[in-house]
């Protein structure tokens, strides 16, 4: 690869490891194939427990823990400019090019692409979920993502779903959104050895038990799916507020011997869950795309799922039943699920995601993104205050004052601690392009 075409990136967002999810895995993932493609890749997150300050994980991805605590549902408390010292430092530190967050709802993903862009750097922007119109929550967040969207170089979402959503809410225009599905690490899920005899057909669910992932329609189907298969099991992975539910469920019907929890599933044993069962079952009411499904899929189970959001793009026809979010449906659709059973094989379907979902494909169209973004004009802020006065009568001047506000206090910055009083850290090299000559590698002292 090019000199001049690595890219040094900052990944932002409230969400990662030692947490576990969807984005967290995303980032990890990405940031990885980044790296063995020669660039640099930095995750900046808020401090989890005692973790804290700078830790490098695999292959010498650097993470900066910065010590916020999280306020709600792993997010930080919104403060507009208090991360504005912090996230210019690592900046400046790391010689950062490219910023990208993730996640509509990361209070740290924002503030850190709004102090990013007063700074002049290039960011990018993953949604990696579907939300409502008309609740006073959504609305409030539509409203911050049309901040930010206001003026960025690109946008990702990870379905067509979900960037026609992301369109609608924000009011960027579709030409700056690019579309890059998750993918699904296939060494890890693999299909068991020897294949599950279907004398007992053991239906698997793993996810949070809350009402956006469908619990309650899993109180409704269980029972009536029980009823009408006795050689049916199922074995629930998960844990939340509605777990409450599915065992008042199971106590009622009496269904302990067919319906067995297991509590919350650390991510490092969703395999050994997944390969015990025939049928994954997922019941989400909305899904920008569903990560679980892959990874179901990948272990070679059959996949029956409410037919929501992006969740139709993800697998062919014949590896997923689709269902409306309706217990009748969803009960016909797990009764068509395992009259197909006999025709499934396993270790073909792995065969396939292999070929479908690939991280190094999603890091390569992500790379393509970077490209682009660095193509864009640079823009003074009188430039660009006219697309935050654009965001509203009102909202519009809110934002171009939050961002005047954020530019002086930059300016404020640059003459107490000048960018240049800021000591720059060498930089880890562990993989190498096979096309290139070989580089020095250099070792950064833990902070």
């Amino acid at each position: 690869m090019d000199q001049q075409r690595k890219h040094r990136i900052l990944m932002v967002s409230d969400f990662f490891y030692p947490n576990f999810g969807g984005v967290e895995s995303h980032i990890y993932y990405l940031s990885q194939c980044l790296l063995k493609l020669g660039h640099k890749v930095v995750v900046m997150t808020h401090a989890y427990g005692n973790r804290s300050g700078v830790r490098y994980v695999t292959n010498g991805l650097k993470v900066y823990y910065v010590p916020w605590r999280p306020f709600l549902m792993q997010n930080t408390l919104p403060t507009f400019y208090g991360t504005l010292p912090i996230t210019r430092t690592i900046l400046v530190r790391e010689k950062i090019s490219i910023v990208h967050g993730h996640q509509a709802f990361s209070t740290l993903c924002h503030e850190a692409l709004m102090h990013a862009r007063t700074m002049g750097y290039k960011i990018i922007f993953t949604d990696h979920s579907l939300y409502g119109f008309a609740d006073v929550g959504s609305i409030h967040m539509n409203k911050v993502l049309q901040f930010t969207l206001a003026d960025i170089s690109q946008a990702i979402c990870v379905s067509h779903t979900s960037k026609e959503n992301t369109v609608l809410r924000s009011g960027i225009t579709p030409e700056r959104v690019f579309v890059i599905p998750n993918a699904v690490d296939t060494a890890m899920f693999s299909p068991a050895p020897i294949r599950l005899s279907c004398d007992e057909i053991v239906i698997i669910v793993v996810s949070r038990l809350v009402y956006r992932k469908g619990a309650d329609l899993l109180v409704e189907v269980i029972p009536e799916v029980c009823h009408l298969f006795p050689n049916v099991r199922f074995v629930v992975g998960g844990d939340g507020p509605k777990r409450v539910r599915l065992e008042e469920m199971r106590e009622k019907y009496s269904l302990q011997d067919r319906v067995e929890m297991l509590g919350a599933v650390p991510h490092s044993q969703v395999r050994s869950v997944l390969i015990s069962g025939h049928i994954f079952l997922n019941s989400s009411l909305t899904e920008a795309f569903c990560i679980a499904i892959l990874e179901a899929a990948s272990c070679g189970l059959l996949t029956v799922s409410t037919r929501v959001g992006g969740v139709p793009e993800v697998l062919p026809d014949d590896m997923i039943v689709l269902a409306e979010p309706d217990p009748g449906d969803m009960v016909h659709a797990i009764g068509k699920a395992i009259h197909m059973l006999p025709n499934i094989n396993p270790h073909v379907m792995h065969s396939r995601m292999k070929k479908l979902y690939s991280w190094h494909d999603v890091a390569k169209r992500t790379e393509t993104v970077y490209n682009c973004a660095l193509q864009s004009t640079d823009e003074n802020l009188l430039q660009r205050l006219p697309r935050y006065l654009k965001c509203g009568t009102w909202a519009g001047k809110l934002f171009g004052l939050v961002m005047i506000v954020n530019f002086l206090l930059w300016r404020l910055l640059e003459l107490w601690q000048p960018a240049e009083s800021i000591e720059e850290v060498p930089d880890l090299v562990l993989f190498q392009n096979e096309h290139e000559e070989p580089m020095q590698d250099f070792v950064e002292a833990r902070d």
